[in-house]
């Protein structure tokens, strides 16, 4: 395992060094220590390596992450896994507002409580969060997968397409189009799954499935102001 210390290095030179991998070495195991709340951390990467980041981060770390396993093991600011595309990335701590935002592919694991507006504009990503979500979480989101073990805040899957949302907990309210759906056997098995990728110890029987109504898939004359 290669260490590196941001107290002596550069952010610039760190990112650098991780994209070139698969490229000019075979280095796939990387320790960052000192991350100090920097911003934009382990960003972008497009190879299989992984990637452990020993405190908490500032914006849009593991950002549009491709291939790479990254854990981040403390908490991450806002934007984290932001535009993810496949891959892993797993934060040990809590992560701030839109964490996975219009994510593509690959697995979030939150094993805190995640902020307001987590998994906007999901294209396909899966997200598990162990603790609770914030308001506005899964708005407008398109496709994929969210567990949450926790509760969940205001407006959930406000304009959501078709994005399945499973909450153990409560939920404080359902945004526009948003309803509570029949957990079928195929939606039991997606959820078992992930809650094991997401380690997980919760049950599959002790969530309900929410998802859109589809009736702002066309546009309805009574529905303009």
């Amino acid at each position: 395992m290669q260490t590196y210390d941001l107290a002596n290095g550069s952010l610039r030179e760190l990112n650098a060094t991780l994209h070139a991998q698969n490229k000019t070495t075979n280095q796939t195991s990387w320790k960052i220590i000192n991350p100090r709340g920097a911003h934009a951390i382990a960003c972008g990467l497009d190879s299989p390596i992984e990637v452990a980041i020993h405190g908490s981060t500032g914006y849009y770390s593991a950002g549009m992450n491709q291939h790479a396993t990254v854990n981040i093991k403390g908490s991450a600011g806002p934007g984290v896994a932001e535009n993810m595309m496949s891959g892993k990335v797993v934060i040990d701590g809590d992560a701030s507002q839109y964490a996975g935002a219009t994510g593509h592919g690959g697995l979030l694991v939150i094993k805190g409580n995640a902020s307001s507006r987590c998994g906007i504009s999901m294209k396909g990503i899966n997200i598990v969060v162990h603790g609770n979500i914030g308001h506005m979480s899964a708005f407008m989101a398109q496709s994929g997968n969210m567990v949450v073990c926790g509760d969940a805040g205001d407006a959930l899957g406000d304009s959501c397409y078709e994005a399945s949302l499973f909450v153990r907990g409560s939920v404080k309210s359902l945004g526009a189009d948003c309803e509570e759906k029949e957990m079928r056997p195929e939606h039991l098995e997606i959820l078992r799954e992930l809650l094991v990728q997401g380690e997980c110890d919760a049950k599959p029987a002790e969530f309900k499935r929410y998802g859109s109504a589809r009736t702002l898939y066309n546009f309805n004359i009574d529905n303009a102001y």
